[in-house]
């Protein structure tokens, strides 16, 4: 019977929807009342019909089959980051990121590591092409899948200045393509575009403005990068749930567009996290439920990889807790919501596929704009950029301040009993580092600061 069901209904067409909504407004204007418009520009219907639908939504490029749990690692003693790797991956990490300010001692940081079933990832602040060299070889010998995840660019903006200088970090980079011409080597962060607050469209474009710097300036003319090139992009993933579904799928037919112009592979790899820029420090446990929706968001939207922010991370050094409680998160996505069983199961939803064609059309319109100026690079250099992101930041933070945009037990359904002064292992908010840069970098700042700031200082 299960199989005439629909059978037992007629159709109803769009026109129909629109007409009973209208009737049930009672007199009310449709447009005003049900029709919202999102930062990005993006008027949202009430509702999305096939009748909208005039060809067949094409497939999202380069969506992976299944996704990975990640787990991050700082390396300060050795011992102690190659102990907590080994007991993360025994309690359910699939992949390890290890972050690192300095050169360190690899075969120490890898003893008893799992090199055939666990990929490895890495975030370096510093740069340095004999410590990459000597990683590399003792990687390739253990025959490791790696993502070395170098980003000279991401530098520059996140911190206003390169490494060394913009001919000496190119010529290492250069070196080290040409010497490791098949490794997954180039990395480009948009975590610091969604986490300084830049809107969705201007996260997609830049985003897509930072890789084609790199791909003019190593994939021209040179085949023997061209045939293995991969970038694996950082992406931040906030709160409004579908468009960050959307904001992911419309991130890989963007890259592919751009990919396919430079004849190298349509596919990039994505490392997804959940936002810094909505975390609180008051009623610090809703972080757990803002995390959660996020990594889903992420897990939908087709991310390789998710790493999960612990809920206490914005105030608490590194915990053990913190991060069992954030990696068991998508644990339980993973093992008992079975989001692993359906590839791509936001295909054919009418509203993610109406967003994710808005979202990479609005971005690709931008991204056109920024290639006319002559690049980020150059619009970096000249303000533009930053100035752009803290527009979008103001007005974002002006809907917070207002109460539009609403933090659970931050600026709604406030615990005036919380306390959070004496709990504080971390500075949790904007420091501000006078030194010289070549350009203004783009800073992290999150909502709450402001009003968490008045609340310590009356505790």
């Amino acid at each position: 019977m299960s199989d005439f069901l629909f059978d037992e209904f007629n159709e109803v067409s769009a026109k129909q929807w629109r007409q009973k909504i209208q009737y049930e407004l009672k007199g009310a204007d449709y447009n005003d009342t049900l029709i919202w418009q999102s930062n990005e520009g993006i008027h949202v219907k009430p509702f999305y019909h096939q009748d909208d639908v005039k060809t067949e939504f094409p497939p999202i490029p380069g969506q992976p089959k299944s996704w990975q749990i990640g787990q991050q690692v700082f390396i300060d003693d050795v011992v102690i980051a190659n102990k907590l790797a080994l007991e993360a991956i025994e309690r359910g990490a699939d992949s390890i990121t290890f972050l690192a300010e300095k050169e360190f001692h690899i075969e120490t940081i890898f003893k008893s590591f799992p090199f055939s079933t666990t990929p490895i990832y890495f975030e370096f602040t510093f740069l340095s092409e004999e410590f990459f060299n000597r990683l590399q070889r003792f990687l390739s010998i253990q025959k490791a899948q790696a993502y070395y995840n170098i980003d000279i660019i991401g530098n520059l903006v996140r911190t206003g200045n390169w490494f060394y200088n913009l001919r000496k970090d190119h010529q290492i980079l250069e070196q080290i393509f040409a010497k490791n011409p098949s490794e997954k080597i180039i990395s480009v962060d948009t975590t610091i575009y969604q986490n300084a607050g830049a809107n969705m469209v201007q996260q997609l474009a830049y985003g897509l403005a930072h890789a084609n710097e790199y791909l003019n300036h190593f994939c021209n003319d040179k085949p023997e990068i061209k045939d293995n090139f991969l970038i694996t992009f950082q992406v931040a993933t906030g709160s409004n749930y579908f468009f960050e579904i959307a904001k992911l799928r419309a991130f890989r037919k963007l890259y592919a567009a751009l990919a396919k112009a430079y004849a190298i592979s349509e596919t990039c790899h994505i490392v997804a996290r959940p936002s810094k820029r909505n975390k609180t420090l008051y009623d610090y446990n809703v972080n757990i439920l803002r995390t959660t929706t996020e990594s889903m968001s992420a897990i939908l939207g087709g991310a390789n990889t998710i790493i999960n922010l612990p809920y206490d991370a914005i105030y608490h050094k590194s915990n053990e807790f913190g991060e069992r409680i954030a990696r068991n998160q998508l644990l339980i996505l993973k093992s008992e919501s079975y989001f692993d069983m359906v590839r791509n199961p936001a295909d054919g939803s009418y509203y993610i596929e109406a967003l994710t064609q808005e979202l990479a059309e609005k971005a690709l319109q931008l991204f056109k704009e920024i290639e006319k100026g002559g690049g980020l690079l150059p619009l970096l250099k000249e303000g533009t950029i930053q100035r752009k992101i803290q527009e979008s930041a103001q007005k974002e933070q002006q809907q917070f301040d207002g109460g539009k945009l609403i933090l659970i037990g931050t600026n709604k359904h406030l615990n005036s009993n919380d306390r959070m002064k004496d709990n504080l292992e971390l500075y949790p908010f904007l420091k501000i580092k006078n030194r010289k840069t070549i350009i203004p970098p783009i800073v992290e700042r999150r909502l709450a600061e402001k009003i968490e700031q008045d609340r310590l200082k009356s505790e």
